[in-house]
């Protein structure tokens, strides 16, 4: 396998009026190619962002971005226009990133008939068969977003990122606005198209129940920076960060004879804006010393498992 998406130390800051707010700073790995890479972390840690600079819906503010194997960071217009067929998204919310004013079937043909590629009736007939391929009823074919249910319109922003043949698509919370069964069949729905068409996958979210069912390798984001990355079976296995730890302890769990012991989160958090150097966890870290103010870097700590934690060796006894 190769990396079909690579950064390197990518940043992104937005200007606030206390400073620099660092929403992604000095991030880097890699996605192979039909694998799919879950990040994970609590609201305001940076994912959505990444997702966005990665397909360049936002612009970075330093670092590297690598599409099969070419450097895209500074795309120009003409190389943008080719990867947006490449690169994809789907969207959080199924209800405000559709228009509400296009039916079903205009909302798949519209990236066909931007494209240039298609007729108005080769798009047509091309949005019937992405349909079928979602499990979307032809006779909602000219139905509009306010007529379906969640599930639904969901499988329409599905059908819409198909639409021409992406290779990459960043799925930014495609199920935390749906209910729990409907989430099943959208998970299930996204795992059997990437089977089916070899799609590479980075999926954001903050559900670690639902990342471990889909995932190959899992990124741990904290305020903008990454504080573990391994296989997701590893993941759950040996959690050695402090903040993974919490994360996984909360996770609900089915065994009534598997009594998991919470880590409860305390202390304050601390801010993105002009942040101090060292790590950005030690306010709420129980095992916190002098050393944490120091910078904090991943560091392969098992094979191919990465931690940014000066104290991981000591606190989990390795």
């Amino acid at each position: 396998m190769s990396a079909l998406v690579e950064v390197k130390n990518l940043k992104k800051y937005f200007e606030v009026p206390r400073g620099m707010l660092h929403a992604v700073d000095d991030v880097s790995f890699k996605i192979e190619s039909g694998q799919t890479m879950g990040i994970v972390g609590e609201s305001g840690c940076g994912k959505s962002t990444l997702g966005r600079v990665i397909i360049h819906l936002l612009d970075s503010t330093d670092g590297q971005i690598f599409f099969e194997g070419k450097d895209i960071t500074r795309a120009s217009r003409r190389q943008l226009r080719k990867l947006r067929e490449d690169m994809k998204i789907i969207f959080q919310d199924p209800y405000a990133s559709l228009n509400p004013r296009f039916t079903v079937e205009q909302t798949i043909m519209e990236p066909l008939l931007i494209s240039g590629k298609f007729s108005h009736k080769a798009s047509s007939e091309e949005a019937e068969r992405l349909m079928d391929m979602v499990g979307i009823d032809q006779r909602l074919r000219l139905a509009y977003p306010h007529e379906l249910d969640g599930g639904r319109r969901q499988r329409v922003g599905i059908a819409r990122a198909l639409a021409l043949n992406p290779k990459f698509i960043v799925c930014d919370e495609p199920v935390s606005a749906l209910d729990v069964s409907i989430q099943a069949q959208v998970l299930n729905l996204l795992q059997d198209l990437q089977d089916q068409h070899q799609l590479t996958y980075m999926f954001v979210t903050h559900d670690l129940s639902v990342v471990r069912h889909i995932s190959d390798d899992i990124c741990v984001m904290y305020l903008g920076v990454l504080v573990e990355t391994c296989e997701s079976k590893e993941l759950f296995r040996h959690p050695l960060h402090p903040y993974t730890q919490a994360l996984i302890s909360a996770v609900p769990t089915i065994d009534i004879h598997h009594k998991r012991e919470r880590v409860i989160l305390q202390g304050e958090i601390s801010s993105p804006i002009n942040p101090k150097p060292g790590c950005r966890f030690r306010k709420r870290c129980i095992y916190k010393a002098p050393e944490c103010y120091q910078a904090q870097e991943l560091v392969e700590i098992l094979p191919q498992h990465f931690v940014a934690c000066c104290r991981a060796k000591e606190i989990n006894h390795l």
